[in-house]
């Protein structure tokens, strides 16, 4: 299943600046999915993250990890942000940064269903850069119900 920015948007509420995921390359229901962000040096956390050497925070990377791995929860569970119902992070475990992420690079992501329980729902994830990890994390995101008027 390859999901475009539309897409995208129909599953997430994040927008500019905060959408971290470019498009879905594959999606296999209950099982994993793949994607992409590309990195561009006019996005604006390389104004202050570093001057002059431009990095991708790590919490950046989580957070677009979270937000592949929350597409899959929604498409697994057979909801969206219009039913109601939204992820928010829950937890992050075993984090390791292997490389840095810099302008020009596309980040590619694949995660994992690891466990799917009541309200949560928890992801071994990866990101990387032609074929290099970046990063590797597990990571729990939790279900929320959330206002219909928010969503929009």
């Amino acid at each position: 299943m390859l999901i475009d920015i539309d897409g995208i948007f129909d599953y997430l509420p994040h927008r500019y600046p905060f959408l971290l995921v470019d498009r879905v390359t594959q999606l296999i229901v209950g099982e994993r999915i793949h994607g992409y962000k590309n990195v561009t040096f006019n996005e604006e956390m390389f104004n202050g993250h570093f001057p002059g050497k431009p990095i991708m925070p790590g919490v950046l990377i989580l957070e677009a990890m979270a937000q592949i791995s929350g597409i899959l929860a929604f498409e697994t569970r057979g909801s969206r942000p219009s039913d109601g119902k939204n992820y928010l992070f829950g937890g992050v475990e075993k984090a390791r940064f292997r490389r840095p992420v810099i302008p020009g690079d596309r980040l590619d992501f694949v995660s994992s269903l690891a466990a799917d329980r009541s309200m949560m729902v928890k992801f071994d994830c990866e990101a990387s850069v032609d074929g290099d990890l970046a990063c590797s994390a597990s990571l729990t995101i939790v279900e929320q119900e959330i206002s219909l008027e928010s969503v929009s």
